[in-house]
């Protein structure tokens, strides 16, 4: 299936691809996409009925079918930076063993894109509206702060992990969807989503301990995917929702009858009922094709417009993927952005890409505002870069350092909470878990996650799952983690709860 031509049009300057004469010719899919020669496949994989069936397995031997129940987690929302993206220092603050505002060198903060005239430790230098600190004229928070309101920022904390990860290569396991799966969340539709076809969603991929086939990531990228989920046929064409619903109920009713003068596996005559009864479960609740299509949605549309959709895949991507994941409709989605590997001698490539990564963070934080419900959003890139005492004096460099080259050393992520109820509060002074050293380098000693992106990936569910006061099932959850017990998980704590769990 191509693109449509509905989307079809040239390349914005800043979606063109990058190519760097350090590095070898893109030759695999991880390549073309950091490099931004690649935005996403063009294609949807619809599941089939045989593996829609398959993956009711444990529905289908419940007395229930489940239909349209989901768990009371918090919606869960990856940002996938292709290509090892700048995070630490010139977007968000990093500072030594106190916490994001115990200022390093400004020296440290050179190596991290920021020039000595702009050293967090100078005032008017540190952002803290939406608690996270971030430096004040981080690429990241420019964005958010345009696709966001006072109210929304006033309502939302954040934590910064730092953390090494190796530089450009998908093979890190940053990905925690599956985890975040086990730890409850589940979605109306669908479990999962990404918007590449791949096993994690993203680029990065799955810690394999996490990953389970039957709940592989469906792919969504566009207004289209999210409404081709669901096809109630003509039926609601020409009867009402309702109606339709209960044609289809009779349907299962005389469906039952016949079965019961079957002699089938109880199992399987389970998977038949289950059928059935979604069915008219989907049709009864989404026969209205305005219910999930982000174009149609005026809380949507109000902060990214129809134009915008239309126009930037960026925009279009996180407009869908938010769509589904504030809404209950997914448990938990991955968007991946390509083009991240920026470092091409000038600091202007980077300083538009990460404007326009803050601008999905912002339209996701408010959008969940707009629908009152909370969001937790996720940041992570494969590697990080650094940079020298070349400055970028043009419009778009702003004075800040040329990004020189890539530099696991570098790295780090971070997680952001939205809540209607108020600012969330947190467990760890500084807003940031491990630290970094003087040089502007992460200290590889300071946590159990600081060099290993399994173990970083395992904190990201213990954090999830504290913010719904669940650490205790931790444990039983990730069987096979790394974080040890007691206090060594409450130091990998940063955020307090906000939302109990369910019985």
């Amino acid at each position: 299936m191509g693109i449509s031509k509905r989307f079809r049009r040239e390349l914005r300057p800043s979606e063109r691809p990058l190519r760097h004469p350090d590095h070898k010719r893109p030759v695999t899919r991880r390549d073309f996409l950091a490099q931004g020669f690649m935005t996403g496949a063009a294609m949807v994989m619809v599941p089939t009925m045989a593996s829609m069936l398959k993956a009711s397995r444990a529905s289908a031997q419940a007395a229930s079918c489940g239909t349209g129940a989901t768990a009371a987690r918090i919606p869960f929302l990856c940002f996938d930076l292709a290509g090892g993206a700048n995070i630490a220092g010139s977007n968000v603050l990093v500072g030594g063993p106190g916490g994001q505002l115990n200022f390093l060198p400004p020296d440290g903060y050179t190596k991290l894109g920021l020039p000595t005239t702009m050293a967090p430790s100078l005032v008017g230098q540190v952002n803290t509206e939406f608690g996270l600190a971030f430096h004040t004229d981080s690429a990241f928070l420019r964005g958010m702060l345009a696709r966001t309101s006072v109210t929304t920022r006033a309502n939302v904390n954040g934590v910064i992990f730092c953390a090494r990860s190796e530089n450009d290569t998908s093979n890190n396991p940053h990905n925690p969807m599956y985890g975040i799966n086990k730890a409850g969340a589940d979605g109306a539709l669908v479990t999962l989503i990404g918007s590449e076809p791949s096993e994690s969603g993203g680029n990065s991929v799955a810690p394999m301990t996490f990953i389970d086939p039957a709940e592989r990531p469906i792919k969504v990228d566009s207004p289209a995917d999210v409404t081709g989920l669901v096809d109630t046929g003509r039926l609601v064409q020409l009867l009402s929702p309702q109606d339709a619903a209960s044609v289809m109920t009779a349907v299962e009713m005389i469906s039952e009858a016949k079965l019961q003068r079957m002699s089938e596996d109880l199992i399987v005559e389970q998977l038949v009922r289950c059928g059935y009864a979604e069915s008219s479960y989907l049709v009864s609740t989404f026969g209205n094709p305005a219910l999930l299509d982000p174009l149609q949605d005026p809380d949507l549309t109000s902060i990214i417009t129809p134009a915008e959709i239309n126009s930037s895949s960026k925009l279009r991507k996180v407009a869908s993927a938010m769509k589904m994941v504030v809404n209950g409709f997914a448990g938990a989605g991955t968007v991946e952005g390509g083009g991240y590997d920026y470092h091409d001698g000038t600091r202007g490539t980077g300083e538009t890409r990460d404007f326009e990564a803050g601008e999905q963070m912002g339209a996701a934080l408010e959008y969940a505002a707009r629908r009152g419900q909370q969001l937790v959003i996720y940041v992570f890139s494969d590697g990080a870069l650094d940079s020298d005492n070349t400055l970028d004096n043009s419009v778009a460099g702003r004075g800040k350092g040329n990004w020189r080259g890539d530099n696991q050393s570098t790295a780090a992520v971070f997680m952001m909470v939205y809540d209607p109820a108020g600012r969330p509060q947190l467990t760890q002074p500084g807003a940031q878990i491990g630290y970094y050293r003087a040089s502007g380098d992460v200290e590889t000693n300071a946590s159990r996650i600081s060099n290993n992106v399994n173990l970083l990936a395992e904190a990201i569910v213990l954090n999830f799952m504290a913010l719904h006061d669940d650490v205790g099932r931790f444990a039983a959850t990730l069987p096979m983690h790394g974080l040890g017990t007691g206090a060594q998980l409450d130091a990998l704590i940063g955020f307090a709860p906000i939302r109990p769990t369910p019985p």
